[in-house]
């Protein structure tokens, strides 16, 4: 039977006279180059159907159109010609078109004092919109910290002044050997200010950047926290991170201050929303601090 004969149920009138805010797919295989990295990911791709007489859209349509994607950097210009190409083969059916890209990049990052070096794993979407207000892109990535709590450090130090003030109540004046080899003993670190894993998660709308800024926002985040977890390390840098982590006290409130301020600095941000979580050590439930700025 020739093709053009083959019956195009899509193209008959719906049953509900009823437009619908968006139509499309979900978790398609889609590989993407992101800062020159081959990366496998997953789109959900989609556009209104504002003709409420059409039965549905051309999905093959869009998920064609997202072959432009495997060849080329993303970037925002490349995602505005997808979204423009998924509106232009919806003529007459579609006022709206939005693409939503997952996946996980991997970024090298080196030692705190070694020369090694070793790759984390940043979970990262990127979310495109085209509608009558305009188009728009927002970048989310989530990105792993320490903390420890300032709260329990300064119960640690008590301990620890307590400690010094009955094993030396008597001896005046004291001998500096003797103040190094009591440091250097278990009762110099009689009690340790609990620390967690912690993540943080940065929703970003991008204003005036061509590329997609993964790697520029994880940098900035991890400066400002101070205590991004490490890959491979020496006992050199295990020390090193113990030192991150003793001049970087947080608690989530003051985790979040310090990204939501330095994010604030960004010209090429129009607008974010971050979320750090606390996996508490002492507790069995977390502790979560939220911040916006200009998205709402």
């Amino acid at each position: 039977m020739n093709a053009r004969h083959l019956p195009d149920i899509a193209a008959q009138d719906a049953d509900l006279d009823l437009p619908l805010d968006w139509v499309g797919m979900h978790g398609i295989a889609q590989p993407l180059l992101l800062d020159g990295q081959r990366i496998a990911a997953r789109a959900d791709a989609g556009v209104s159907l504002d003709d409420s007489s059409a039965r549905g859209i051309h999905m093959s349509r869009l998920y064609l159109a997202l072959q432009a994607l495997e060849g080329e950097e993303l970037s925002i210009p490349l995602l505005r010609r997808v979204l423009a190409s998924f509106l232009e083969s919806h003529q007459g059916l579609s006022s709206s078109a939005s693409l939503r890209l997952q996946g996980e990049t991997l970024l090298q990052r080196p030692a705190l004092v070694s020369a090694l070096s070793g790759w984390k794993a940043y979970p990262f979407e990127v979310l495109a919109h085209q509608d009558r207000w305009g188009f728009h892109v927002e970048l989310w990535v989530q990105l792993a910290y320490s903390s420890t709590c300032p709260c329990s450090a300064a119960l640690a130090r008590q301990l620890v002044q307590q400690a010094f003030t009955e094993d030396f109540a008597a001896e005046i004046p004291l001998e500096r050997e003797q103040i190094l080899a009591w440091l250097g003993s278990d009762r110099g670190m009689l009690a340790t200010p609990h620390s967690q894993r912690s993540t943080a998660s940065l929703q970003a709308r991008l204003g005036d950047v061509d590329g997609i800024p993964l790697g520029r926002l994880v940098d900035l985040a991890e400066q400002a926290l101070g205590t991004p977890v490490q890959t491979a390390v020496k006992r050199a840098d295990e020390q090193a991170f113990a030192l991150a982590n003793g001049q970087n006290l947080m608690f989530c409130e003051d985790a979040a201050r310090r990204l939501g301020a330095v994010l604030r600095e960004q010209e090429w941000l129009a607008g974010f929303r971050l979320r750090v979580v606390h996996a508490e050590s002492l507790h069995a439930h977390d502790a979560v601090a939220e911040y916006a700025w200009r998205y709402r």
